[in-house]
């Protein structure tokens, strides 16, 4: 920090900003990137620092206001957005000026979040963070490789032509494609640069013609240089600024969520600037019935795992020490069974008691507990699978006899079955369905503070959007749609509650992806109506149907039970 500080004064700023994100804006970044964990300690997803020559703020979303007052309260003064944002902290009289990296952040994003009075913003080239950082993680370089257009369900050629279309109908002669998740889609191809999504590093330019320049670290496309479309042209990853420096007249489509400032003003320089959404995240957002299909497959595989783990637990807690890393190694050991897995979808929560109120808690040794008798335990996890990606989370009672608990536990699981009960009709947006889904908790005057599902991508990332079912959402539901849905309750201090499955939209519907038992002994049935009831018991009817012939004689027994009407 005292080297940084030091910094400042070089470069003639008075504070510098630090996101968490990478130069790919991917949402899981390599530890050798993760700039913000380095200087702040905080080791969520989301959020980013502000220095100042006397004071330090962590800004963050509601579900890493405890996390971030842990890891980092110390150091910086922790602020939760949207209750207040850079604009009511750091408020000055005299004029001062913050630093940043113009290849961090989107021009948007630094309009958005720091057109502040008093306060001018500097871009420098060179980052702060790397330059005091002398004991970097190195990183790795693995080549990208591709699907088949069995396992794809369409074609790079037809993808193309899509896009393409889009171009033309909007005037284009260019869309830079800087999302690696929009350039795994459209190439049918995935990589190894994160540590929980298969994204290959890239980026596109695709001109309205149809021909495409990929430019790529060249040791990343040894293995997908031969089987690529011949209208794509391949590049060093070193060569982009060069090429778009050079394009001049154009009409250019940017993505909003993913192009740098950096790049925007390159290209801003001598050509007309279109910013927009990418339009590969909404065609990405519809899948195939290919796509559904493995799906479906990876979420049957996922759910036997994870319910042969739920019948271990509740066996095992009051005989044996579990504690809450124990308890992921364990239900990590399930997933591996199947030749399948390939790795965690994200980092799997495990938190017990208090634990499990911090919304995206990561066990560590400093903070692992044992797993105590009449306490609640939450599992959010998820896996990649060949192909598919899933996400579930369940809430387990460890024999809790609390009937606060159970009420709140219960409003939580009507605000679920609102949602998988949910009409979508053709102006239906997340924004409908996440007010739904909160009423219930709402009636005696509780909330959670975040959306109530969020979209999942096709073997690649787990949060993908642009569909959400969340408050200010309002991109229109529609059939091949993949959201989660996860209405929760967390008492700081006390206990967490989730309980999360996957969903996606056939004729207008939501239909279950998970199967695997949701924890019945925390239900008052007496606050059910007779819809939710009869929803309760068919979605345990198809889970023992499904899971049945992949159970042992015991776990069978244990299945009947768990999925037997309420």
């Amino acid at each position: 920090m005292k080297s940084l500080k030091k910094l400042l004064k070089r470069y003639k700023v008075d504070g510098y900003i630090i996101p968490k994100n990478d130069e790919y804006f991917n949402e899981y970044v390599h530890p050798s990137k993760d700039r913000l964990k380095f200087v702040s300690g905080f080791s969520g997803s989301a959020g980013f620092a502000i220095i100042l020559k006397n004071k330090n703020y962590l800004f963050v979303d509601g579900r890493y206001t405890i996390q971030a007052r842990y890891q980092s309260g110390k150091k910086f003064k922790v602020i939760t957005m949207p209750g207040k944002f850079p604009k009511d902290v750091v408020k000055t009289n005299k004029k001062i000026i913050l630093g940043f990296d113009p290849k961090l952040h989107t021009e948007k994003q630094l309009n958005f979040l720091f057109k502040i009075k008093n306060v001018g913003l500097k871009s420098i080239n060179e980052n702060l963070i790397d330059t005091v950082w002398s004991n970097k993680p190195k990183g790795f370089i693995k080549p990208f490789f591709s699907l088949s257009t069995k396992n794809a369900g369409t074609t790079t050629e037809k993808k193309i032509i899509q896009v393409k279309n889009m171009l033309s109908k909007n005037n284009v002669d260019y869309l830079l494609v800087t999302a690696p998740e929009n350039v795994a889609w459209i190439l049918n191809i995935r990589g190894y640069d994160s540590s929980y999504s298969p994204i290959p590093n890239a980026r596109l330019l695709v001109s309205k013609k149809g021909n495409i320049d990929l430019f790529a670290n060249p040791k990343k496309i040894t293995k997908i240089n031969k089987i690529l479309e011949k209208k794509i042209y391949l590049h060093d990853e070193r060569r982009i600024e060069n090429i778009l420096k050079h394009m001049s007249k154009k009409r250019v489509w940017l993505d909003t969520l993913s192009c740098s400032f950096y790049y925007k003003s390159i290209l801003g320089k001598r050509n007309s600037i279109i910013e927009k959404i990418d339009p590969i995240h909404f065609f990405k957002s519809i899948k195939n019935n290919t796509e559904i299909k493995n799906m479906k497959k990876s979420h049957l595989t996922d759910g036997v795992a994870l319910t042969k783990f739920l019948f271990w637990l509740k066996k095992n807690f009051k005989k044996k020490k579990i504690t809450e890393i124990s308890a992921q190694k364990k239900l990590e050991s399930f997933r591996k069974m199947n030749s399948s897995y390939r790795f965690p979808s994200f980092n799997t929560i495990s938190g017990s008691g208090p634990n499990s109120a911090i919304i995206h808690y990561k066990a560590s040794p400093k903070t692992n507990r044992a797993l105590k008798r009449g306490e609640l335990y939450l599992v959010d996890s998820g896996g990649q699978y060949s192909f598919g990606t899933t996400d579930v989370t369940r809430t387990v009672s460890l024999d809790n006899r609390s009937n606060y608990i159970k009420e709140v536990y219960t409003r939580v699981l009507k605000g679920h079955i609102a949602v998988s009960n949910f009409k979508i009709k053709k102006n239906s947006t997340g924004s409908h369905v996440d007010e739904n889904a909160r009423k219930f908790l709402k009636k005696i005057k509780l909330d959670y503070p975040h959306g109530t599902g969020h979209g999942v991508g096709y073997f690649l990332n787990v949060h993908e959007g642009p569909q959400s079912l969340s408050r200010k959402n309002k991109v229109n539901l529609k059939n091949g749609m993949v959201v989660s849905n996860e209405p929760g309750y967390y008492k700081e201090g006390a206990f967490g509650i989730r309980i999360e499955n996957l969903v996606y939209i056939k004729k207008n519907k939501f239909e279950e992806l998970t199967v695997a038992p949701i924890e019945k002994d925390l239900i008052n049935k007496k606050i059910l109506n007779r819809t939710e009831i009869k929803w309760i018991n068919n979605y345990h009817g198809k889970v023992k149907r499904n899971l049945s012939r992949f159970m042992n004689l015991k776990e069978k027994m244990d299945l009947i039970k768990a999925c037997s009407p309420i």
